[in-house]
């Protein structure tokens, strides 16, 4: 059970960890070099500023990508703590720097939370950044089972939802659907440098949605694009040939005399949909890995069967999404429905703590963590009511 941690970086992420396990009785320890920023975090309620008298269950390494690995070292030469995560947006680089310089890899967990806000540093930070968001980890080979419990535990209290990833992986995923799009944004955003005010003026929600994600703190993105560039590269260069390919066509209308109709808008209506295909691909998949379904008991009783109807109600669950069922083995009346996948583990722990006998009934099949179930904390496996491996 982790009774002590250390956060060092005490940025968005940072302090937000902290606020997060502060809640539920950790002593945290702040570190940063910035001791502003350490005095901020702990005025909010994130922990206490200072390094510990005695090694912490977990440290936190905060800090950009490129950091990571020098930092880790220092902290484990010292004896912060008994095991290590990061919180780093790429991992394949990290786990380099790792190796290379020294540290101890059986301690140490690489983790990402998939989590943020527009805005940064401590001021910005919140105790609920992280629920019901995915956390990846990317243990290596070496790490040992007694370090990715401590971890999932902290994701736990954080009220977050776990995923197993390897770091390759996970770059080239976050390349696609983080990375990349930031970079897109900025492109996009860069055009607007020199704009005339007028055009401003007509400025609506298509400009703000696809320039909302510029990159805003330039320092952390050269080192998050220098970590990740050979993913990142191949996204855009497949959208650079996309582009090509458009503008090539819209170059051949625009030089088409004005009354000839027959130039091909194919390529055009091509992207178009593709483009319509993709989205549609990616929310048919969140509504596919969402979707969990919970069974709880109804106690015998009268009146016991309305109450809990009333509490699911409570947990936004509607009664006509409820489908009753005899259990044979419990020789009592169940409820199944389905939830979102994230609110899944929330739902049980919820439940669970106001008396009601419920469980998660289609888990997710894990290989490798989950045969050693039994030895993660309670907490963590009801959190974490399924692991994601990709």
């Amino acid at each position: 059970m982790i009774r002590t941690m250390a956060v060092v970086g005490t940025g968005l992420i940072g302090t937000s960890i902290g606020l997060a396990v502060s809640r539920h009785g950790v002593r945290v320890h702040l570190l940063d070099k910035d001791d502003v920023a350490a005095r901020t975090a702990a005025a909010l309620g994130a922990g206490v500023r200072g390094a510990p008298d005695e090694p912490v269950d977990l440290a936190v390494i905060a800090v950009p990508p490129g950091a990571v690995g020098g930092v880790l070292a220092k902290m484990q030469a010292r004896g912060l703590a008994r095991t290590y995560t990061d919180v780093a947006s790429v991992k394949a680089q990290p786990a380099r720097d790792v190796w290379k310089s020294g540290g101890t890899s059986a301690s140490y967990v690489g983790g990402h939370p998939l989590a943020g806000r527009e805005r940064g540093g401590p001021l910005a930070a919140r105790a609920d950044l992280f629920e019901d968001r995915p956390w990846v980890l990317t243990p290596s080979e070496t790490t040992s089972q007694d370090a990715v419990n401590r971890v999932f535990e902290m994701i736990a209290l954080c009220g977050a939802v776990p995923a197993i990833m390897g770091d390759r992986a996970h770059d080239d995923a976050v390349a696609l659907t983080s990375h990349a799009p930031h970079v897109v944004a900025s492109l996009m955003a860069a055009r607007l440098e020199h704009g005339s005010r007028a055009s401003f003026r007509l400025a609506g929600e298509a400009l703000r949605d696809v320039t909302r994600m510029a990159v805003r703190d330039t320092e952390l993105w050269n080192d998050i694009l220098q970590a990740n560039a050979p993913a990142v590269a191949g996204v855009l260069r497949e959208l650079r040939d996309d582009l090509t390919t458009l503008m090539a066509t819209l170059d051949d209308l625009s030089s088409a005399p004005q009354d000839d109709g027959g130039q091909s808008l194919g390529p055009v209506a091509d992207l178009l949909n593709r483009g319509a295909a993709g989205l549609a691909a990616i929310q048919e998949r969140q509504v596919a890995d969402r979707q969990t379904h919970v069974e709880v008991l109804v106690p015998e009783g009268p009146g016991q069967l309305v109450r809990l109807l009333d509490v699911l109600r409570t947990l936004h669950v509607e009664q006509e999404d409820v489908v009753p069922r005899y259990s044979a083995e419990e020789g009592a009346l169940a409820l199944t429905f389905a939830v979102p996948t994230v609110r899944a583990g929330r739902i049980v722990r919820e439940l669970d703590g106001a008396g009601w006998k419920s469980e998660s009934v289609s888990p997710v099949p894990v290989s490798g963590v989950r045969k050693t179930a039994g030895e993660i904390p309670e907490r963590a496996v009801r959190a974490a009511d399924q692991f994601h491996v990709a």
